[in-house]
């Protein structure tokens, strides 16, 4: 009966020994799909029986009081915790690896620990009230030097905009002292003079460009003139203040841009530049005025820096509300900021349909918040009643202006208005370009968005834009003639610097 019994389940174990063998890969593989289909992990953290879940939940709070521990200085309970936490999660990451719940065998010492730990930190006082109240300060603290740390950058990279590059310095000292001592430069202007017909002569193409920056302006002046099909058709208004008169006008009397023609004034020579006429000038001389822009201590700093630059206050920033002013004999000019690079020809400007528009600008209103509610005070019932909030912004860098619609219609009339309700800030706070807004409200012509690039003195910009852009704008803090510019778009201007004058060298700008 043995040796049957015996002789009986060889045979079967023998068959089953060859089935398995067979079928092994597609038995463990079976194997290892129904282990997986029985865990369920987005079900395993939703149970509330789930031992994973308990564990997670433990973790969360112990890394919570891990914090508190540690701004307690109860370092030694710091440690504890943590080493309890790592404890954890390797408990979980292998039940993860081998994809199968946690037994309650293998968590129930660390979960038991972690327990004690966690009422421990209750004796401490690290309880859910404690932990929100100091959560809450820690988080109040942070936001406050976050805040601290966002109005230094601010304030410094503010301070490192307005600031003049010694080299700039330099070269402009260089030129003042050759203006004076140079009577070929004087020939130069004596010569120059033959030209004057071209300042009023209407067709020609006619740009003006108010500032103070030598090098910057020659850059505006040079990439026009090396973009242009006529550069010889070409009229540059430039307008400085008297104490860079003599180095602009050394420094364009010396240098040649393929035969365009440059004048150079100043806009101390504007005998109806006064304070009975332009509200700016007026507002200069109110001592409130004074303060704010200059002192910045009348209402505790709450005020950004940013508001408070003195630029705009510089007349050579509102020249360009005054054009028809200051150049009374021409009907059309394009307005140029002293930040842009020109890479196309912008002749075609001057033949653009303006519609009875007096400004042509590009509109910047892709987004929502450059539209008018981001630059003016709608809850004033002056702006709630005029001006439509969700209207388009658009760009000062780059305009054309028809100055004979300017002067039918009194814009330079329209700006004195809003300056004059302005005068206690409350309409709007920064800059030439919300009254910029009001004045030519109704009267700006949409241009097509390649004639003005923005954005590569602060922020990144699609290639193609700038590969098809007519004018380029270093708006922002990051000027290209400034070491905290934007290294990737600085060759864009360089190449139109000669950097191997004289001046240039012995001044060491680079």
């Amino acid at each position: 009966m043995r040796r049957r019994a015996v002789d009986f389940r060889r045979p079967v174990r023998r068959s089953q020994d060859k089935q398995t063998k067979s079928r092994s890969p597609i038995s463990q593989k079976s194997f290892r799909n129904r282990v997986t289909e029985t865990l369920n992990i987005t079900e395993e953290m939703l149970s509330p029986n789930s031992i994973t879940r308990q564990l997670s939940d433990q973790i969360s709070l112990a890394k919570a009081f891990v914090v508190i521990a540690k701004e307690s200085n109860n370092l030694q309970f710091a440690w504890e915790l943590s080493a309890q936490i790592r404890n954890s999660q390797v408990l979980l990451s292998d039940a993860a690896i081998r994809r199968s719940p946690l037994s309650t065998g293998e968590s129930e010492t660390a979960i038991r620990d972690m327990a004690l730990l966690l009422y421990q930190a209750q004796q401490l006082h690290y309880d859910s009230a404690t932990m929100i109240m100091r959560l809450k300060a820690k988080i109040q603290s942070l936001e406050e030097q976050s805040n601290a740390v966002s109005e230094k950058s601010s304030k410094y990279g503010q301070i490192a905009a307005e600031e003049v590059p010694k080299s700039l310095y330099c070269l402009g000292v260089r030129l003042t002292d050759g203006w004076y001592k140079s009577s070929t430069i004087q020939r130069q202007l004596t010569e120059g003079r033959r030209i004057a017909a071209k300042l009023t002569d209407n067709n020609l193409y006619h740009f003006c460009v108010f500032s103070d920056n030598i090098l910057a302006t020659s850059v505006v002046v040079n990439s026009t003139a090396l973009n242009s099909d006529a550069p010889e058709d070409i009229v540059f208004h430039l307008v400085t203040d008297e104490v860079n008169y003599a180095p602009m006008k050394a420094w364009f009397s010396l240098n040649s841009f393929r035969g365009v023609t440059v004048e150079v004034q100043k806009f101390e020579d504007f005998s109806w530049l006064n304070a009975s006429y332009v509200p700016v000038l007026k507002q200069l001389q109110d001592s409130d005025t004074q303060n704010y822009y200059f002192s910045g201590n009348n209402d505790n700093g709450r005020t950004p820096i940013k508001y408070r630059n003195p630029k705009y206050l510089s007349m050579l920033n509102h020249l360009r509300f005054y054009i028809p002013e200051v150049f009374p004999e021409l009907k059309k000019v394009v307005f140029l900021d002293d930040d842009v690079v020109v890479q196309k020809d912008l002749s075609p400007l001057f033949s653009i349909n303006m519609n009875s528009n007096v400004n042509g600008a590009v509109e910047t209103c892709m987004e929502t918040f450059h539209r008018y509610h981001k630059y003016l005070n709608y809850s004033h019932p002056l702006i709630r009643t005029h001006f439509d909030p969700d209207a388009c912004g658009w760009a000062f860098g780059m305009n054309i202006f028809d100055l004979v619609e300017w002067r039918k219609r009194n814009v330079t009339g329209i700006y004195h208005y809003w300056q004059e309700n302005n005068v206690d800030r409350t309409l709007w706070k920064l800059g030439t370009l919300p009254p910029g807004l009001l004045t030519f409200y109704g009267l700006t012509e949409p241009l097509d968005p390649k004639w003005h690039v923005l954005g590569l003195g602060y922020t990144n910009v699609e290639p193609e834009l700038i590969e098809k852009g007519a004018v380029l704008h270093f708006n922002g803090n990051s000027k290209p003639w400034l070491k905290i510019g934007m290294e990737k778009y600085k060759p864009l201007w360089d190449k139109y610097v000669d950097y191997t004058n004289t001046l240039m060298q012995q001044c060491n700008v680079h």
